[in-house]
């Protein structure tokens, strides 16, 4: 044993290593922090893209069908009086709400384009990366009609032709922005970021769940050493 001079604190009287994590040594559970693979956060911007794509073209197919093949003012039934396939010009937005804006509504869209595919850079959650990819896909396919049909650039009528009961005709993409919208309003309730950071709900979950996968290895590791 090494004999430490008069004053100063033997070797074995210090204290653990410090691990950064707080006089705890733990990290906080409220907060978990995202992921920084480069490789994961490509992946979710192809599936963002390839998502919106799809929707995008479902929505320009059936609105090219629906043009070619209904006829305003006659609506075809699918199933009794509850779901018909009635053909309607809408110069308001999705589920023909804010009939007279349509310039409005073309500039919102536009924005919330931009949008998208400006926080499409930090994206890092695969929730976030399905909702923004359903509302960017539906924008798209409502933003197309107002671009290019009648009666003019930024005034176009939007093409909708489903009808279920009550509710307003509407198209694939009013189901497709409303879809991905429901999803991102259900991931931030539950405190799932766009960018990875999780809190609340979510954070404690994970927390949770790390808690008992260590547990599990603990418990297994002391069973093989008894044997």
């Amino acid at each position: 044993m090494i004999d430490a001079a008069p004053g100063e604190p033997r070797p074995d009287d210090a204290g653990p290593p410090d691990t950064g994590n707080g006089a705890a040594g733990t990290a906080d559970p409220q907060v978990q922090p995202p992921s920084t693979s480069a490789t994961g956060s490509r992946a979710l911007l192809l599936g963002l893209i390839v998502i919106a794509v799809v929707a995008y073209l479902a929505d320009l197919a059936t609105k090219t069908l629906a043009v070619r093949h209904l006829d305003p003012g006659e609506p075809v039934s699918i199933i009794g009086d509850t779901v018909t396939l009635h053909l309607v010009r809408n110069s308001g937005a999705a589920f023909s709400m804010a009939t007279g804006y349509t310039w409005v509504l073309t500039l919102i869209a536009l924005v919330v384009v931009g949008v998208i595919i400006r926080f499409s850079r930090r994206l890092r959650s695969p929730g976030w990366a399905i909702g923004l990819g359903l509302v960017l896909g539906g924008a798209l396919g409502n933003l197309t009609d107002r671009m290019f049909r009648e009666p003019g650039p930024l005034r176009g009528h939007v093409v909708d032709f489903v009808s279920v009961g009550w509710w307003p005709v509407f198209n694939v993409a009013d189901s497709a922005v409303v879809c991905g919208a429901v999803l991102l309003v259900v991931l931030t309730l539950l405190g799932y970021d766009y960018d990875g950071t999780r809190s609340g709900w979510a954070a404690r979950h994970t927390a949770s769940a790390s808690q008992g996968t260590n547990d599990d290895v603990s418990t297994d590791g002391d069973g093989n050493r008894d044997a």
